[in-house]
């Protein structure tokens, strides 16, 4: 597999993303339902943005392995939220898991009227191999 980031600009890299990313030769790929913070027993949680934004980042990389990828292979990571602005304050938390496992995906954050029942946060991946 081959990967090339495109990037004619540098300042996306602050903000721990690429414009665009080119997959060749790819073994399979891997897409995944956006992933929020959903306790097991499908209930979801009630609690503040950065717990959301943690529980989410976790029950995607808990997909992620069960389907037997590994987390720097996403190329793709859309972000959906209720509210940038509460977002944004825990943003670091994302970009030091990005970080952590060397991702470097084209993003999209969408900030949308409303998520599932209480859910503040999602993240939606598309992971290759």
């Amino acid at each position: 597999m081959e990967i090339r980031n495109i990037n004619p600009w540098t300042w996306q890299d602050e903000r721990s993303y690429v414009q665009a990313v080119e997959v060749k030769n790819v073994n399979s790929t891997l897409y995944c339902a956006g992933q929020a913070a959903v306790f097991p027993d499908g209930s979801s949680s009630t609690e503040d943005m950065k717990g959301q934004l943690t529980h989410a980042i976790a029950n995607l990389e808990q997909v992620i392995l069960a389907a037997g990828y590994e987390p720097k292979g996403i190329v793709r990571l859309n972000i959906y939220t209720t509210s940038s602005a509460a977002l944004w304050p825990h943003f670091s938390i994302l970009q030091e898991w990005i970080a952590k496992h060397g991702i470097r995906q084209a993003s999209t954050l969408f900030e949308v009227k409303s998520l599932f029942e209480t859910l503040q946060v999602e993240l939606e991946a598309t992971v290759v191999k």
